[in-house]
């Protein structure tokens, strides 16, 4: 089998290798300095959130509501762990009445935060710890615990299971309401609903991949982890964390193999990175293609988490020959 190099997109470096610069920092502090007060409230009185990327910033959004004011520091349709931060963004962050995160996926983020005058730092790996869901054999190097060398100590993706998701979201509440006092009922009122909402939506995951004619699906990198461990199904990643790197033969031969042997029918692929690699495997293995979105970001604004995961069940029910 001939490997494609991606296209489209942006080959992500090493975490190692994205530093925040000191004239970058310097910047920052001087933007600071300047701004004379505090930006933990903007104009209008709202609590002035920073968010990290997109599943930070949908909570923030759904829970501050009108009371807060929000800023993604990773744009719309940019892979998250590519990000580096301006000068101007540092500052945000610096400012900011509240930073939502997740510590060890993007290493800029974290030298900000480190640098933060903000009272109310939310770690999303504080309130739901990570695990290792490391590939036996990989086309990415790997240290002896299971995960890249410089990226978080452990899979980051745990908003994929609605139950860790939820745990990040009373997080989010109770800081909010520490922040600002003054709307903490609405904070509180607006943390149940979500959580509401994302017990239901486990339920329609639990109930919908009932009746599975296989457990396993194969995907194109290692995003799933959470999501088959609560949902009894097993992921078979072409890739680690990362998405666009290239497979060794050996993989590539396990793959294939565990492809035949679970009767798999899809190869799945991501929003945010080139498809070639997982069409390509695909092809050799005359099976179907179809996305499986990790929601790191929503690509030209379409749809939020809620529809994306829905979309997500629709996509799993169809490739495990779920009858339910």
């Amino acid at each position: 089998m001939t490997l494609p190099r991606p296209s489209g997109g942006t080959r992500r470096r090493p975490a190692k290798a994205v530093a925040l610069t000191a004239t970058a920092l310097a910047a920052a502090l001087a933007l600071t300095a300047c701004g004379g007060t505090s930006s933990a409230q903007d104009a209008g009185g709202r609590l002035s959130v920073v968010a990290s990327f997109y599943p930070m910033e949908f909570l923030a959004s759904q829970i501050g509501g009108e009371h807060v004011k929000v800023t993604d520091l990773t744009a719309a349709g940019v892979e998250p762990h590519d990000l580096e931060l301006t000068a101007r963004q540092v500052g945000a962050v610096q400012k900011a009445g509240a930073v939502l995160y997740l510590k060890g996926l993007q290493p800029t983020v974290d030298k900000a935060v480190e640098q933060s005058h903000s009272k109310h730092v939310v770690d999303a790996t504080a309130a739901s710890p990570l695990v290792d869901h490391h590939l036996d054999e990989g086309g990415e190097e790997a240290d002896g615990h299971g995960h890249e060398h410089g990226g978080p100590a452990g899979d980051p993706h745990i908003w994929l299971d609605p139950t860790r998701y939820a745990a990040v979201a009373k997080a989010v509440g109770a800081a909010f309401a520490d922040a600002d006092p003054a709307h903490a009922a609405d904070y509180e009122k607006n943390t149940a609903d979500l959580v509401t909402r994302l017990t239901a939506l486990d339920t329609e995951f639990r109930d919908g991949l009932k009746g599975s004619g296989t457990k396993a699906f194969v995907t194109s990198h290692a995003a799933f982890g959470y999501l088959a461990d609560h949902y009894g199904l097993e992921q078979i990643a072409i890739n680690g964390v990362d998405p666009e790197a290239e497979p060794s033969p050996a993989r590539l031969a396990t793959i294939q193999q565990a492809a035949r042997e679970h009767g798999v029918t899809t190869i799945f692929f991501e929003s945010l990175v080139s498809p070639a690699l997982a069409t390509s495997v695909a092809k050799d293995l005359k099976l179907r293609t179809a996305v499986l979105d990790p929601i790191e970001g929503i690509k030209n604004g379409k749809g939020d988490y809620f529809s994306v995961m829905r979309q997500n069940l629709t996509n799993l029910r169809a490739a495990l020959g779920a009858t339910s």
